[in-house]
């Protein structure tokens, strides 16, 4: 006999219609969060400040009828710790900014809000969203690194505590901790989304990100971020026609079996009848890692000027990129702007009728340990590069640990991304 699922394992949708269909009910759903929280936080460790359970329902019973006829029904949402929440402390996984309290909402958060949305809490970021990992583990494995630097946010929506929660990234803080832990992970377009009232990393690479375990719930949350009805925006399925498909050898190094992985479902997607094409460059793309570093470091030495004044409360990696940042000509910085520009349009001139880039979304899966988050070398051309990137468990390896894979698009291609992921989460499933 197949027992029922239980209500905090359903997508954020699927909650939105049972409780519109009288199944559940928004505070039976909330209540299987808190238990799902209250039984496993004190391993996963995905939260840096969080609502307790009799807050949460006061403030959903405070403002019920607008809750109810609202879009999210006051279902629970989880926020990255460097964007700010006018009711919780923002901290950035930095002492330097402990008890930091900010007067006003991001403005990701002040929509969902809107949409009736309830804030239950702030995920662990690593420090200032860079490498110096926090206190979460690998909801899959704890004796692994959930990956960062959007580690809590992936965790907790990866081990149903909440449907949804908000990222960032950038280099690989949200497609990288996403494959480590089995959810989906979503980077739109550069420029695609507000990032007023996130803490800046570098501007020319920063984007946001969203975390699900299933793609109507990116889509969804799109909708809410571009003030756009559910029912104008392409939220169908759409099967791609071509497919270039990216080695994970052409960046950097990858595992065996993450290289397996892609060739399998390269294979499963001929079976489905669509043309895939393997991608064919030089170096291009692996000297994109290194642009992407050298546009990081610069302007993250400019961004963090102020916590530059407290040497001794960064960390040595922290350090010794703005270190990197500061002693840098100007022109490489700029050489390297050019760089990502210049690839972007050399990679899509490759195959003008391809849909999406199939890749590894990272090296393998999560490594053991909790003293580093992974290396971020699958994202770093992509975002450089501005592009919409989803991330999509399904793919695992002999041991049954995540083996994610990403889907890249051409800038500003984020609904149809979404719409070719929701085919492929067919596929994977």
């Amino acid at each position: 006999m197949t027992l029922p699922l239980k209500p905090n394992t359903l997508s954020l949708s699927q909650m939105c219609r049972s409780i519109e269909k009288g199944e559940h009910t928004a505070e039976a759903i909330i209540n299987a969060c808190f238990d799902q929280i209250e039984a496993r936080e004190p391993d996963v460790r995905a939260w840096q400040y969080q609502l307790d359970r009799e807050a949460y329902l006061k403030q959903y019973r405070d403002n019920q009828s607008f809750y109810e006829s609202s879009l999210l029904k006051g279902l629970p949402v989880g926020i990255k710790d460097i964007i700010d929440t006018k009711n919780m402390p923002t901290e950035m996984g930095s002492s330097i900014h402990k008890g930091r309290q900010p007067i006003d909402d991001a403005t990701c958060v002040a929509l969902i809000r809107q949409a009736g949305g309830i804030i239950l809490g702030k995920t662990v970021t690593t420090e200032f969203a860079y490498f110096k990992p926090g206190k979460t583990c690998n909801p899959k494995d704890l004796a692994r690194t959930p990956g960062g630097s959007s580690s809590g946010s992936a965790a907790a929506v990866a081990d149903t505590m909440v449907p949804v929660a908000l990222g960032s990234q950038t280099a690989a803080s949200v497609i990288r901790p996403a494959a480590y832990c089995g959810s989906i992970g979503y980077v739109g377009s550069r420029g695609e989304y507000s990032l007023r009232g996130a803490q800046p990393l570098a501007q020319s690479l920063d984007s946001l990100g969203l975390f699900s375990r299933h793609v109507e719930d990116i889509q969804l949350l799109r909708s809410i971020l571009m003030r756009q009805n559910l029912s104008d925006a392409p939220n169908e399925s759409v099967k791609p026609l071509r497919v270039l498909v990216c080695q994970g050898a052409l960046i950097g190094d990858t595992s065996v079996e993450m290289a397996q992985a892609l060739s399998a479902l390269s294979d499963r997607l001929l079976n489905q009848g669509v043309d895939v094409v393997d991608l064919e460059a030089g170096g291009e793309l692996l000297e994109m890692v290194d642009h992407h570093g050298h546009i990081m470091a610069w302007e993250v030495c400019r961004n963090l000027a102020l916590e530059s004044n407290s040497p001794e409360m960064l960390s040595d990696p922290l350090s010794d990129l703005m270190e990197q940042g500061k002693s840098m000509k100007r022109a490489r910085y700029l050489g390297s702007l050019k760089a990502a520009e210049e690839t972007d349009k050399w990679l899509w001139s490759l195959c003008d009728d391809v849909d999406v880039v199939l890749a590894p979304a990272a090296a393998d899966i999560a490594p053991l340990g909790h003293d580093k988050t992974g290396s971020p070398h699958m994202s770093r051309p992509w975002q450089a590069m501005g592009l919409p990137v989803i991330t999509l468990p399904g793919m695992q390896n002999s041991a049954g640990l995540p083996l994610g894979v990403q889907l890249i698009a051409r800038h500003r291609d984020d609904d149809r991304l979404l719409q070719i992921a929701k085919w492929f989460e067919t596929v994977l499933a």
